[in-house]
């Protein structure tokens, strides 16, 4: 018996990039963080700006002024749209996954099993809100399914951070 192969979607990524992409206040967990998510991502994902025929398309995440901009291309190059997302929502689950992740990474070589596994399903439970809210947040402009949300947050993470750890802030500044 012989399977047949599905075609692959139009309504996918075939390229992720940051911007800028992570530099030198990066660590090496940070990077293969990065690395995996954007190689799960690429392999299974679901991206489909509303009412637009089909891609693939290229995403760049980048950051400006406290907003997550998203620029979609289709894979030719051709401009898709240009998304900007305001974090201020985000602010509390960006800062809640960070400290978890923090506090698996300094303690992972100290704690039982048991305590790792109640802090990563903290991580994990922290991420699927996150994930929810980024779906519902995109609704109007790309939908998107809960793994493909998920890895998004992921990179989302890692770019805030980096801007935190490059002088940035995601707080509004008060004199």
């Amino acid at each position: 018996m012989t399977c047949a192969r599905t075609a692959p979607s139009l309504f996918r990524l075939c390229a992720i990039s940051l911007d800028p992409p992570l530099g030198c206040h990066t660590d090496a967990t940070q990077k293969r963080e990065q690395a995996v998510a954007i190689f799960d991502l690429l392999d299974n994902n679901r991206f489909a700006p509303i009412e637009h025929r089909g891609g693939p398309y290229r995403l760049r995440l980048s950051l400006v002024d406290r907003r997550l901009v998203m620029s979609v291309t289709a894979e030719n190059g051709a401009p898709v749209l240009c998304h900007h997302l305001s974090l201020t929502s985000f602010r509390r689950l960006l800062m809640d996954y960070r400290l978890v992740c923090e506090s698996y990474a300094s303690t992972e070589a100290r704690l039982t099993s048991d305590r790792l596994e109640a802090i990563d399903m903290g991580r994990r439970t922290i991420h699927d809100e996150a994930s929810a809210l980024l779906i519902q947040r995109l609704k109007l402009k790309i939908e998107i399914d809960r793994g493909t949300a998920r890895r998004l947050f992921t990179l989302i993470h890692l770019l805030v951070s980096q801007q935190l750890l490059g002088g940035g802030h995601l707080t509004r500044k008060t004199d």
